[in-house]
C-alpha cells in the first residue's frame, strides 16, 4: 500500500511538474505587450509630373500632380530655375481640390532645357525638379 501511495505521489508530482512547465512555456512564448508610441505625420510633399517632355516655343502643356498630406485648397505655384541657384514665380498658381489634386496649364517662351518646380503658398513644401525642353 505504501508503494502505491509513493507511485501515485510521485505520478502526481510529475504531472504538476509538466503542467508548470508547459503553462511556463506558454508565458514565456508570448511577450509582453510593447509601449506604442504615435506615428510620427507624415512630411508634405509634391508629387508633379508634365504632360510634355519635349514642346515647342509657346506651346502649352499640362502639370499635373497631387500634394500628399497637404491641406485641400492649398495653394500651388510653378516655379523656374534661371542659372545655377535662382528660383523665379511664374505667373501660374492654383488651388489643390477636394481630393489634393491640381493641373495646371503651362506656357515657356524661353528655348532650351527648363527646370521646373512646385511650391506651396508658404514655400515650405517643394516638388521634385520636372525637366522640359523647349525647341
Amino acid at each position: 500500500m505504501r508503494q502505491f501511495v509513493r507511485t501515485w505521489g510521485a505520478g502526481i508530482a510529475a504531472a504538476a511538474v509538466v503542467a508548470g512547465s508547459v503553462g511556463t512555456a506558454v508565458a514565456v512564448a508570448s511577450p509582453a505587450p510593447a509601449q506604442h508610441k504615435p506615428a510620427a505625420a507624415a512630411a508634405p510633399a509634391f508629387a508633379a509630373k508634365s504632360s510634355a517632355k519635349s514642346v515647342r516655343a509657346w506651346q502649352q502643356f499640362r502639370v499635373r500632380g497631387v500634394a500628399h498630406n497637404v491641406r485641400p485648397g492649398t495653394r500651388v505655384t510653378l516655379q523656374q530655375k534661371l542659372g545655377e541657384r535662382r528660383w523665379v514665380t511664374l505667373p501660374a498658381s492654383m488651388t489643390t481640390n477636394s481630393r489634393s489634386a491640381y493641373s495646371m496649364r503651362v506656357v515657356l517662351g524661353m528655348r532650351g532645357h527648363n527646370k521646373l518646380r512646385l511650391v506651396d503658398g508658404n514655400r515650405r513644401v517643394v516638388s521634385p525638379v520636372i525637366d522640359v525642353w523647349v525647341r
